[in-house]
C-alpha cells in the first residue's frame, strides 16, 4: 500500500493507493502555522483505512516555498569568489554579499590565491553583524573547491557558531550564479528543513511504519527523507510537481494538455507536450534567482476559490490576498467559489451564506447580484486564460517545446486542460469551452496531487566532468573528486562506465536499486585539449538519469 500527502496553501490532500485503486482519501484544511499538524491529522485519516503494511509515503510540502514567499528566512550572508569575468554589481543575489579574492580557472587550476587577512576580517564583520547562517561559493568550484574550505575552515575557526554551506557540496555543475544562489538559499532554509525531516521521523515511528518515506521534488521525482536534509531546495515547489504528475496519473496518454490546479490562493499552470511534462531549462526560478534545481515549468496565478471579490468604485475585481475561506464555508467574505455557487447554483456549503455576502456587495457597488456573479466568473476565466497564453510565450523559449515541434514537424497545438483540486469543476468547462479545447475532470481530481505523489518513482542525475590532462574527475550529486590514476588513452566510453558505477553507488544509498536498470544518458560531451600543435587530452561531461516518471506497477487509476 502506497500514501501520497500534499500540503496545500489551503487544503492538505491524502490518498491510499493499492493495487490501481485509491482505497482511501481524506482532506484537511491545511495549518499554515504548524504544517505538521496537517499531515498528521491527513495520515492518521488513512492509517484507518489500511488493512496491510504500508510500503512507502511520499509526501509534498510547502514548508520552504512558504518560508521564502513570506520572507521569513533567516539572515544569510553570501560570500563570493567571483573571479574575472562579470562586475560584482552582476551579482544581485541579496542584500549581505561579500567579495573576495580568490580564483580558479574551468580546468581547477587556481589562478588567484585567497587573501587570509581579508577572510578573517570578513568573518569578523559578518560575526559582528550577528548573521548565524553564510553560504560561500567560488566560480569554478566544481572544478576545485580548495578556495571555498578555506573560507570555512576560517568561519569554523573564528566564528564556529554561524552555520556554513559551501557551494561545491549543494551542486557541482557549472554556472556560478545559478550555483551560488542554490547555495544560499540551502543555508537560509536547511536547519528548519532538518528540524522538519526530524519530526516526520519521529511521526513515522510513534506509529509503527517501517515503509520508506520520500519527498517530492520540484522535478516530479522523490527523494528518501533522508537524503533530503542537505538538500532542501529540491522540495520548492514541490506542489506544482505534484499537480502536473495527478494530471499526467488521472490521464496516461499523449495529448498536449495543460494541467490547471486551482487552489484555493493560487492557480499552477503547467504543460505536458505529448503527454510529458516540460522542464525549466534554467531551472527552479526562487524570488527571481535562477537555480541549479531541476524543476517543471510552471506558473502560479494569484487567483483561486478564496479569492476575495473587492469593489474599485462601483466595479467588482478579484483580490490578489487570500482573507479566509469561502463564505458558503463561514469565511469573512464573499469569493470566486461564492460567485460560482450561487451564479451556478452549484449548492457548496451554505449557498445562502454565499448569497448573503453577494448581496452586500452588489448594494454597494449598484448592480444585480446576478449581474454580480457573471462579472466576477467572466474575470476568472479570462484571466485564467490570459496567464496560460502568457505562459505559451515563455514556454515557446524552452528547448524541449521546440524540439518537440521540430521532431513533430507542426507547430504545438493545444488539445486538453486537466483540471485539478476542489475548484476545478465548475471553472474548467467554462475555460475549456472559451479557449475551444477538451477537458478532463476525473473523479480524483481534487486529490490528484496526493495520487501523483503516491506513485512517482525516485529520480536521480548523475553528472561525471573528466580532465585526462589533468588526470582527475568530478561528480554531481556529493562533490566527489577523484583521479584517473594516469589512465592512458581516456574514451568517452570509459566516463560512460564512470557515470554508471556512480549512478549506481548513489541509487545504492539512496535505497533506488529497483530504478537503476531505468536510467539512460542525457549529456554526452568531448573536447580536445592542444598545445601547441598537440593534443595532449580531452574534457569529457556525461550525464545520466533516472527521470521523473511512475513506479513499474502503476498502470492508471480507475474511477
Amino acid at each position: 500500500m502506497l500514501i501520497g500527502i500534499d500540503v496545500g496553501g489551503t487544503f492538505t490532500d491524502g490518498v491510499l493507493f493499492d493495487k490501481g485503486a485509491i482505497i482511501a482519501a481524506a482532506k484537511r484544511p491545511t495549518n499554515e502555522s504548524n504544517l505538521k499538524i496537517s499531515l498528521w491529522e491527513v495520515l492518521d485519516e488513512l492509517l484507518k483505512a489500511a488493512n496491510k503494511e504500508i510500503s512507502r509515503i511520499v509526501l509534498s510540502t510547502t514548508l520552504i516555498t512558504n518560508m521564502l514567499a513570506t520572507g521569513r528566512g533567516e539572515r544569510t550572508a553570501l560570500v563570493l569568489m567571483s573571479g574575472h569575468g562579470l562586475p560584482p554589481q552582476s551579482y544581485d543575489i541579496c542584500s549581505d554579499v561579500y567579495f573576495i579574492q580568490g580564483s580558479v580557472d574551468f580546468r581547477g587550476n587556481i589562478i588567484e590565491a585567497a587573501d587570509k587577512n581579508e577572510i578573517l576580517n570578513m568573518v569578523e564583520q559578518i560575526k559582528a553583524l550577528g548573521i548565524k547562517r553564510v553560504a560561500i561559493a567560488g566560480k569554478f568550484s566544481n572544478r576545485n573547491n580548495s578556495l571555498e574550505k578555506q573560507v570555512q575552515q576560517a568561519f569554523a575557526q573564528k566564528y564556529p557558531d554561524i552555520l556554513v554551506i559551501i557551494s561545491s557540496e549543494i551542486s557541482n555543475k557549472l554556472n556560478f550564479p545559478r550555483r551560488a544562489a542554490t547555495a544560499y538559499y540551502t543555508a537560509m532554509t536547511i536547519a528548519e528543513w532538518k528540524q522538519f525531516a526530524d519530526e516526520i521521523d519521529e511521526a513515522v515511528k510513534a506509529r509503527n511504519l517501517t515503509g520508506e518515506v520520500h519527498i517530492l521534488k520540484a522535478d516530479g521525482g522523490t527523494i528518501p527523507l533522508e537524503v533530503s536534509r542537505n538538500k532542501p531546495c529540491e522540495t520548492v515547489f514541490s506542489g506544482p510537481a505534484a499537480s502536473t504528475m495527478g494530471g499526467l496519473a488521472l490521464t496516461l496518454d499523449k495529448l498536449n494538455s495543460v494541467v490547471l490546479d486551482i487552489g484555493g490562493t493560487t492557480s499552477d499552470i503547467s504543460l505536458l507536450i505529448g503527454g510529458q511534462p516540460l522542464y525549466a531549462s534554467k531551472g527552479a526560478n526562487i524570488e527571481g534567482k535562477y537555480t541549479q534545481v531541476n524543476a517543471f515549468a510552471v506558473r502560479s496565478a494569484a487567483l483561486g476559490g478564496d479569492s476575495s471579490i473587492e469593489l474599485r468604485g462601483t466595479l467588482p475585481v478579484l483580490g490578489t490576498i487570500r482573507h479566509g475561506a469561502a463564505a458558503c464555508f463561514g469565511g469573512p467574505t464573499a469569493t470566486v467559489t461564492d460567485a460560482f455557487n450561487f451564479g451556478l447554483g452549484l449548492g457548496i456549503g451554505q449557498a445562502n451564506l454565499s448569497q448573503n455576502k453577494l448581496e452586500e456587495i452588489s448594494l454597494t457597488a449598484g448592480i444585480g447580484i446576478d449581474d454580480l456573479c457573471s462579472q466576477v466568473i467572466d474575470q476568472v476565466i479570462r484571466r485564467l486564460q490570459e496567464n496560460i497564453e502568457a505562459m505559451f510565450k515563455e514556454w515557446e523559449n524552452e528547448p524541449a517545446y521546440k524540439v518537440w515541434e521540430v521532431v513533430n514537424k507542426k507547430k504545438f497545438v493545444l488539445q486538453r486542460i486537466i483540471g485539478i483540486g476542489a475548484a476545478a469543476p465548475p471553472i474548467v468547462p467554462l475555460l475549456a469551452e472559451r479557449m475551444g479545447v477538451e477537458y478532463c475532470l476525473h473523479t480524483y481530481s481534487d486529490v490528484a496531487n496526493a495520487l501523483g505523489a503516491s506513485v512517482v518513482r525516485p529520480t536521480l542525475a548523475v553528472d561525471v566532468h573528466v580532465d585526462t590532462p589533468n588526470d582527475f574527475f568530478t561528480v554531481d550529486p556529493g562533490g566527489y573528486k577523484g583521479s584517473l590514476n594516469k589512465q592512458r588513452n581516456f574514451q568517452l566510453e570509459d566516463a560512460r562506465q564512470l557515470a554508471r558505477q556512480y549512478l549506481k553507488e548513489i541509487g545504492q544509498q539512496r535505497e533506488m536499486e529497483g530504478y537503476l536498470d531505468q536510467s539512460s544518458f542525457y549529456m554526452e560531451e568531448q573536447f580536445n585539449v592542444i598545445r601547441g600543435w598537440d593534443r595532449v587530452g580531452k574534457l569529457l561531461d556525461v550525464g545520466i538519469e533516472i527521470s521523473p516518471g511512475f513506479i513499474a506497477q502503476f498502470k492508471g487509476v480507475s474511477k
